[in-house]
């Protein structure tokens, strides 16, 4: 999940919490709730994404190869 999905459920879960009636579809259902833990998720995907970031940029490194300019003896 990358950032921009992160803060999606971040904002999601912001309006399912607090500009939301939590009894618009009935006393079963909290959207409170449910916004709550879209923010939970949200939250850590961003720190997850923010950990997890340096670590994919230093593979690419490992797969370069370095080839020195020297003409072949013949």
């Amino acid at each position: 999940m990358g950032v921009g999905v992160s803060i999606f459920f971040l904002t999601l879960g912001a309006i399912l919490r607090f500009a939301i009636e939590p009894d618009v579809l009935g006393e079963n259902v909290h959207i409170d709730v449910i916004g709550l833990i879209f923010m939970i998720v949200g939250a850590v995907g961003i720190v997850l994404s923010v950990v997890l970031a340096p670590k994919r940029g230093q593979t690419s490194e490992d797969r370069l190869m370095h080839r020195e300019n020297n003409p072949p003896d013949i």
